[in-house]
């Protein structure tokens, strides 16, 4: 559910005194653990390092970006691959068929030069 309308967006104040009366390009990157903090139209431009429970993922905040909230540019988990045994011997396969083909191609260009 979205936030009521009297309440306004939230937008976490510590955040907007990090950033009032700097430029975004002298400015590095703003630390901050506030992912659920709406990006308002004053942060853009500026860069955002925002945790990600392990790490900080840095955030360059655009204009399309207003609106949402900090936490969704910067996932919590990391995708790995689906599959598994059947995945990795497609893989493998693919992969046998490019050095395959590689090798094919070079072996018309020394005949060639002969």
């Amino acid at each position: 559910m979205s936030r009521s309308l009297k309440k306004g967006p939230y937008v976490f104040h510590k955040l907007l005194r990090k950033i009032e009366g700097k430029t975004p390009q002298k400015t590095g990157p703003i630390k901050t653990w506030a992912r659920a903090s709406m990006i308002s139209p004053e942060m853009v431009g500026f860069t955002f390092a925002v945790h990600t429970g392990k790490a900080f993922e840095d955030v360059l905040v655009s204009e399309e970006m207003v609106g949402h909230r900090l936490g969704e540019f910067a996932p919590t988990k990391k995708f790995l691959r689906h599959g598994g045994k059947m995945q990795k011997e497609l893989e493998q396969k693919k992969k046998e068929a490019e050095i395959a083909a590689a090798q094919a191609a070079k072996a018309p260009a020394a005949d060639k030069k002969k």
